[in-house]
């Protein structure tokens, strides 16, 4: 059987709320878009830029692998397009961007205007504080996919709630409490829905302690 592997390090985000013992959630993947605004020889690239994987054939985009001065992953597309993973926040997105912009521009490569990035998913770990019976979940709960034969995690869609107009978010729920969610595109919906979930959990007796 998969045992859970949940990552315990990453950025813990912070909230207005009250704290509740045990509640919490760490952003583990920021993916970012982005655009030069110009079209890109990818071959030259390839060839001048330092960690760069092209390979047409199997693949349209350029890989660059980046440690400094954050630590991420980029693909590179001829239109000029940039897929940025890897960071844990925004703010390192930005210099990991950054940082495509100033090799571009040292290989002669001038970039113009805005880069316009732009969140497209946010996954982050965490808990809900307390131990939850998934065999139980599963029936109450709408939206949800759990075969424990295959996987001890429970995949539950959130619907869309009134206080993240939206947002389209995913759990994967453990037994022991521990929580993985996806499909956020700002910390305010990662952490509100945790909240929220708990909240839900808590009313449907599926929250033990």
């Amino acid at each position: 059987m998969i045992k859970e592997n949940i990552k315990s390090v990453g950025r813990t985000i912070k909230t207005k709320r009250k704290a509740i013992s045990g509640v919490y959630a760490k952003t583990q993947n920021v993916v970012v878009s982005a655009s030069v605004n110009r079209d890109l020889p990818l071959e030259k690239l390839a060839s001048k830029l330092d960690r760069a994987e092209y390979n047409p054939e199997q693949f349209p985009g350029l890989i660059l692998k980046m440690d400094a001065p954050v630590k991420a992953s980029a693909l590179l597309f001829s239109s000029g397009k940039i897929i940025c993973t890897g960071t844990k926040s925004l703010k390192d997105a930005k210099k990991a961007i950054g940082e495509i912009v100033r090799k571009l521009g040292a290989i002669g490569l001038k970039v113009k205007g805005d880069t316009n990035i732009v969140i497209q998913n946010m996954v982050a770990s965490g808990s809900v504080g307390g131990k939850l019976n998934l065999n139980e979940i599963v029936f109450k709960f709408e939206d949800t996919e759990y075969e424990p034969e295959q996987f001890p995690g429970l995949v539950y869609k959130l619907p869309e709630p009134p206080e993240l107009p939206g947002a389209k978010i995913t759990f994967l729920l453990f037994g022991t409490g521990r929580i993985v969610i996806t499909g956020a595109k700002s910390e305010k919906e990662i952490i509100e829905s945790v909240y929220i979930l708990r909240d839900k959990l808590k009313k449907g007796g599926e929250l033990h302690s």
